[in-house]
C-alpha cells in the first residue's frame, strides 16, 4: 500500500491537463462576462439615441434682433440638450444651455447675421449626435 500511495504523489502527469482545462474554463468566464458587459453598454447607448427624436416646427428671422429663432419639439422618449447650431455649415452660439424635456417645446435663439431672401441652411445637434436640419428662406 505505502508503495501505491508513494507512486501516486510521484506521477505528476495528470496535473498538467487539469490545470489547463481549469485555466481554460476561467478565461473563457472572463472572457464572457467582458462581452456581456459591453454589449449593455452598447444596447444602453443605442436604445437612448434611437428614443431621440426633435423636430422643428417654426424658424423664425427677427430683423429687430438679428436673431434667428428656431421653435424646437421633443418628440421622442427622452430628454434632449442642444450643444451646437450651424447656420450654412458655420458654427453659431446661441442661448446655450437649451434643454428639453419629454414632450416639451421652445424657442432656440441662435446669434448670426442673415440678408432678407437668402436661403440658410440650419443644422441643430445635440448631444448623441442627433442632427436635425433644413433650409429655410429668410423673408
Amino acid at each position: 500500500m505505502a508503495k501505491a500511495a508513494k507512486r501516486f504523489l510521484q506521477d505528476k502527469r495528470a496535473i498538467t491537463p487539469v490545470l489547463s482545462h481549469l485555466l481554460l474554463t476561467v478565461v473563457a468566464v472572463a472572457v464572457m462576462a467582458i462581452a456581456t458587459s459591453a454589449t449593455f453598454v452598447i444596447t444602453t447607448n443605442l436604445r437612448e439615441t434611437m428614443g431621440e427624436r426633435v423636430s422643428v416646427e417654426d424658424v423664425w428671422f427677427n430683423s429687430s434682433t438679428g436673431t434667428v429663432n428656431v421653435y424646437l419639439r421633443n418628440v421622442g422618449k427622452t430628454a434632449i440638450q442642444v450643444v451646437a447650431v450651424y447656420v450654412n455649415h458655420v458654427g453659431s452660439p446661441f442661448n446655450s444651455p437649451f434643454r428639453l424635456e419629454l414632450n416639451q417645446h421652445g424657442w432656440l435663439s441662435v446669434n448670426c447675421t442673415w440678408n432678407p431672401g437668402g436661403t440658410y441652411y440650419i443644422d441643430v445637434v445635440t448631444t448623441r449626435g442627433t442632427h436635425v436640419a433644413g433650409y429655410y428662406k429668410a423673408p
